[in-house]
């Protein structure tokens, strides 16, 4: 990407660094500049990055999305690692240190795949319409990456270093659980006081206002099995043990177990049993996606369901229910909300209004960050779209100016604590 430094508006800027807050009215005026001025590039950079087909079992394409971000890291003065993740099918995180002149530990966290397979760019091509930019994980999650890109290119420029160390974690795997990189986000989170997570905010019209996010469930699968009988449907069914019938049974007695346990939720999405139509099934099994904004939620679901199967309809069958904890529940503390609200002061600056939202469905590695408790974490600072997982996903290029604006005012007002 072709960049143009700009000596007149990086002198200006220092003096934003430096003012105290009784300049700020000034400040904020150069700073917008710095953003507005920052949008043209990092357009071209989210297309650079669109163009890098990087689903999540995608080693190659996510080698060079690793490749990609590192250099852009390294060329803002960042000292950078690449860690493998310790499940899946292995690729690295991007992990960048800045060391500066001041007191506070900073993190900032995106990540790099997609849920997309590889040729998607066949039929869902980068395209722009209006204020509008299409293309495959363009919002979730290439446009926090961007985010994080170019505001640290706006602070770099104004020879920003108020941060004892600012960490920067771009991982490979989030769309498939974190599954090798959650303990890792997790370790480095608690070596910092804040972590401000790079997913996007809903873009209108879906939503009125860009926003923050102050909670996300936590993720888990269930997975019941049915062990019966097989014997000859026809000749001598009454010898066997129908497995998927107990299935059945087993499913509608639980399909409610999660309303009495506030913080939970259980849907039953996936069923298999028998093979061949004349025989009475010895096995039957289904799968449940599970979410949870309690940090003994899964617990609390095992009893309930163990409890439950008590319960039999056929006779001689044995039913188990096994729960995997994935990601944990983002629920932020009583310091990020502040640190949200703090983000709703900064965007009045620029008269916008940004909304603060209590919790959504979706799982993020926000939980892993604010797992201990230790660091302040708040979720969403990425761009504007909508579209996620799906076709003709999306970026609303009137976000791009507000949003680096935040981050980087954010990032500012977050060095000078103590």
């Amino acid at each position: 990407m072709k960049t143009r430094l700009i000596p007149l508006l990086a002198l200006s800027l220092l003096g934003l660094v430096a003012s105290s807050t009784n300049a700020l009215a000034a400040a904020d005026e150069k700073l917008k500049a710095a953003a507005e001025q920052e949008k043209a590039p990092l357009i071209e950079t989210l297309r650079d990055m669109v163009m890098i087909e990087s689903g999540s079992s995608d080693a190659e394409g996510l080698k060079k999305m690793a490749d990609f971000t590192e250099a852009r890291l390294k060329a803002l003065g960042a000292s950078t690692e690449r860690r493998k993740t310790t499940a899946g099918i292995g690729a690295d995180m991007v992990i960048a240190t800045f060391q500066g002149s001041g007191t506070r530990k900073l993190m900032l966290i995106a990540h790099m795949d997609t849920v997309y397979q590889r040729g998607i760019l066949g039929s869902e091509p980068y395209r722009v319409d209006g204020n509008r930019i299409y293309g495959p994980g363009i919002a979730d999650d290439k446009g926090g990456i961007a985010v994080v890109l170019h505001a640290l290119k706006i602070l770099k420029e104004a020879g920003w270093q108020d941060y004892a160390r600012l960490t920067v974690s771009f991982n490979p795997d989030e769309e498939v659980g974190s599954i090798g990189s959650g303990e890792i986000i997790a370790e480095l989170a608690d070596q910092h006081d804040v972590v401000l997570s790079c997913e996007p905010t809903v873009a209108a019209p879906v939503a009125k206002n860009d926003g923050l996010l102050l909670g996300a469930s936590g993720t888990a699968t269930a997975k019941m099995e049915v062990k019966g009988r097989a014997s000859h449907a026809g000749a001598a069914p009454d010898l066997g043990r129908n497995a998927l019938i107990e299935l059945a049974h087993q499913l509608l007695q639980t399909k409610d177990v999660a309303k009495s346990i506030p913080g939970t939720q259980l849907n039953w999405t996936t069923a298999q049993a028998g093979t061949v139509r004349n025989q009475i099934p010895e096995k039957a099994e289904a799968g449940a996606d599970i979410r949870l904004t309690i940090p003994d939620g899964v617990a609390k679901l095992q009893a309930a369901l163990d409890e439950k199967l008590k319960t039999k309809l056929v006779p001689d069958t044995e039913t188990t229910v096994t729960i995997i904890a994935g990601r944990p529940p983002f629920v932020a503390s009583d310091r990020g909300r502040a640190l949200a609200q703090q983000g709703q002061a900064i965007y009045a600056e620029i008269d916008r209004k940004l909304d603060i939202a209590e919790m959504t469905g979706g799982a993020t590695d926000a939980g892993y960050a604010n797992r201990s408790g230790k660091a302040v974490v708040v979720e969403s600072f990425g761009l504007a779209g909508f579209g996620y997982h799906a076709r003709d996903e999306f970026i609303d290029t009137n976000s791009v100016v507000p949003r680096l604006y935040l981050m980087s005012r954010m990032l500012i007002e977050q060095g000078k604590k103590k």
